[in-house]
């Protein structure tokens, strides 16, 4: 029930951040969510895309570092209290919250979360329990 995600490390300076949508618009390959953390000297951009494979090819090609990791896509309520149910389920469960972003699209009237969790097999058994639907990635790649 994991999702895949590419990071991509970059050096902080103008235009590596438009270098790396330049070379996956080329390539036809459609970013659907997306995180960008920063230090002073580098940063990671996570990407959810429609092709992971070909974008990390093509980006590997291009001399950048990439990395495939696992996520998890969680469907959250669209309404106030909605994410904080969620955290604090975990919270309880004694998982961590390594980090979450938003995705672009909503499920019906729920908002799409991705997080990487500390103990994601145990996350997604408490969700699950807990009725949270969790996106699968094939179904997340596409939306």
């Amino acid at each position: 029930m994991q999702s895949e995600q590419i990071s991509i490390f970059l050096e902080n300076k103008a235009g590596r951040l438009s270098e790396v949508t330049g070379i996956l618009s080329q390539n036809h390959v459609n970013i659907r969510a997306l995180a960008v953390a920063d230090t002073t000297d580098f940063g990671v951009l996570r990407l959810i895309v429609d092709n992971n494979s070909k974008a990390e090819e093509v980006l590997r090609n291009a001399g950048f570092t990439v990395r495939k990791t696992k996520v998890v896509a969680v469907e959250v309520k669209d309404q106030p209290g909605g994410l904080h149910s969620i955290l604090d389920m975990l919270y309880r469960a004694g998982i961590n919250v390594e980090y979450m972003y938003a995705f672009v699209r909503q499920s019906g009237n729920n908002a799409v979360m991705i997080f990487r969790f500390d103990q994601p097999e145990e996350a997604i058994r408490v969700l699950s329990e807990n009725n949270v639907a969790i996106v699968e990635g094939s179904r997340l790649y596409s939306m």
